[in-house]
């Protein structure tokens, strides 16, 4: 009895809205399985954990490559495998800067890719499904003016108020399947592109001291032979 009561207002509804609301329905099940199914993936590979990450390039920083791609390697997160990636081309001195680099790019482009599959279909939804309800809406409004038609002079206003309400039944179904959808796109876009100003920031960070270290390491060898020749003139002063 009770499960009747409750299940009573949804077959009306179908019946009401025909198959216009059916499709609409099953895309509402398509975008929540898409939903559930990010919000699990997001979790699982620790998109926003930032903590490893950080102390990885504070190591990094600090001239302790291996402790870097150790707490790298270590860390969870997309951002992670791009530091790690990042340290271990810059660690391999015999790899040239640009093949170092586009590795890297390489990388990041396919965990940000990976992060973003199932967003298009989640988009298309929340752009299809208004659309879908507003077409439910002209079909039931052709309904309605047909019956105004056929009653000719008998026409009663309460009729075609019931045919309208009927007919605007699709498009509050379609809005409501596509608000939360577009919501949910643009919040899971929004953490992807944070993901992508981690990596970038990232990258930059141990591309740019690795650069600072190697200008280091000229101007140190080029100022050694000033230095020793001018040691070597002190010693040779008290002879002459």
């Amino acid at each position: 009895m009770t499960s009747s009561i409750v299940l009573q207002p949804i077959v009306d509804l179908y019946e009401l809205g025909g198959f216009v609301v059916l499709i609409l329905t099953a895309l509402s099940v398509i975008a929540v399985s898409v939903v559930l199914l990010k919000l699990w993936q997001f979790l699982s590979e620790g998109v926003g954990r930032r903590r490893g990450s950080e102390r990885a390039i504070e190591a990094w920083v600090r001239g302790e490559a291996d402790q870097a791609l150790l707490l790298a390697e270590k860390a969870h997160g997309p951002v992670a495998i791009v530091i790690a990636s990042a340290i271990r081309g810059s660690i391999a001195r015999d790899l040239p800067r640009q093949t170092v680099e586009e590795d890297v790019q390489r990388v990041a482009t396919q965990r940000l890719h990976r992060l973003s599959r199932g967003l298009r279909l989640l988009e298309a939804i929340a752009q299809i499904a208004p659309l879908l309800g507003l077409f439910g809406t002209v079909l039931g409004m052709i309904e309605a003016f047909q019956a105004m038609q056929n009653a000719g002079a008998d026409i009663d206003p309460s009729q075609l108020a019931g045919g309208i309400w009927v007919a605007l039944l699709t498009t509050a179904v379609g809005l409501a399947v596509a608000m939360p959808a577009q919501l949910l796109t643009t919040w899971f876009d929004g953490r992807i592109d944070n993901e992508r100003i981690a990596m970038e920031t990232a990258i930059a960070a141990i591309f740019t001291r690795r650069v600072t270290d190697r200008a280091s390491i000229a101007r140190t060898q080029a100022t050694e032979p000033r230095e020793a020749a001018g040691m070597t003139g002190a010693r040779l002063a008290p002879g002459e």
